[in-house]
């Protein structure tokens, strides 16, 4: 565990030779859904077949249960105003905890179908929510609630941030999941882990171009391909270098698609993000357990 495998030289540079894989907490079932709160100083995840949302506190290096009983949270990221975007299972929406602590539904249905189970959701910089829709949530009990999708395919959508419209902005996936944006802000990266319900359908980070409107292009391109577990979650940092779950490690792929770094985690990986003051703190989500490296480049945001 915490072995970092340089497979290119120019990565080199992005590792500290003497920072270390760190075990922050263990104890949970499956984690996912990262996100650095930096008023705060602390990192919240979920602990999704638990139902329950978790707190690390950087501070004192504490982690505890921030909310009980969450509705099964999966997929977190912080709008332009600190507010926490959530991806619920249980209610089949996007929400939003405003400041005064109230929670509001973003996005519960569309073509008036209810979501499958909202899944991974990320903020542009205009301010729309995009998220994706699997329908892991609803596939058993362990994650959410079993029921059939209504809208019988997943995708993902676009929120717009003056209307509120929901639009199927990426349709040609099996199971979309992890996303992020280019810190150019010319492609949208998707992962698909649609191998869970397709054995031969291939694990792939897609990357979409966006057009002058900021709406992505398809069919997308494949970025890179993965043999064995699954791409789930990834952000990239400030260079434009993506950092993602997988499988059982996390890779660092550059903006051409090489692969330069590996890290060893030992577990099933779900998800990740940068946290710290500076942003250099890579927090990590595996199956049980939550770690953190800190690199020698900041997160995009």
């Amino acid at each position: 565990m915490g072995t970092v495998l340089i497979h290119d030289p120019r990565f080199a540079r992005l590792v500290i030779g003497h920072a270390h894989l760190e075990k922050l907490w263990t104890g949970g079932r499956w984690l996912e859904g990262p996100v650095y709160m930096p008023a705060a100083r602390h990192l919240l995840f979920s602990d999704i077949p638990n139902d329950r949302l978790m707190r690390f506190d950087e501070g004192s290096g504490q982690v505890s249960v921030f909310w009980p009983g969450c509705g099964f949270h999966n997929g977190h990221a912080r709008d332009h105003q600190g507010r926490l975007i959530s991806c619920e299972h249980r209610a089949r929406v996007v929400s939003r905890i405003e400041h005064d602590g109230s929670r509001r539904v973003l996005a519960s249905r569309w073509q008036g179908k209810r979501f499958n189970s909202p899944n991974d959701v990320i903020v542009a910089p205009d301010g729309a929510i995009w998220f994706s829709d699997p329908t892991y949530g609803i596939d058993g009990d362990y994650e959410g609630d079993r029921a059939e999708s209504e809208i019988g395919a997943s995708h993902v959508y676009r929120r717009d941030p003056d209307s509120g419209a929901i639009e199927a902005v990426i349709t040609d996936r099996v199971k979309p999941n992890g996303l992020a944006l280019s810190p150019d802000g010319q492609f949208l990266m998707v992962a698909d882990t649609g191998r869970s319900h397709q054995p031969d359908w291939p694990v792939t980070l897609t990357r979409y171009r966006l057009d002058a409107k900021g709406l992505p292009i398809q069919p997308g391109e494949t970025f890179s391909t993965l043999a064995e577990g699954f791409y789930d979650g990834f952000r990239f940092d400030a260079e434009g270098h993506l950092w993602t779950s997988a499988g059982r490690s996390v890779h660092c792929y550059g903006p051409d698609g090489t692969l330069g770094i590996t890290i060893e985690i030992g577990e099933i990986v779900g998800n990740l993000c940068f946290g710290g003051p500076k942003r250099n703190r890579l927090f990590i989500c595996a199956q049980t357990s939550l770690y953190a490296l800190f690199v020698n480049v900041q997160g995009a945001t």
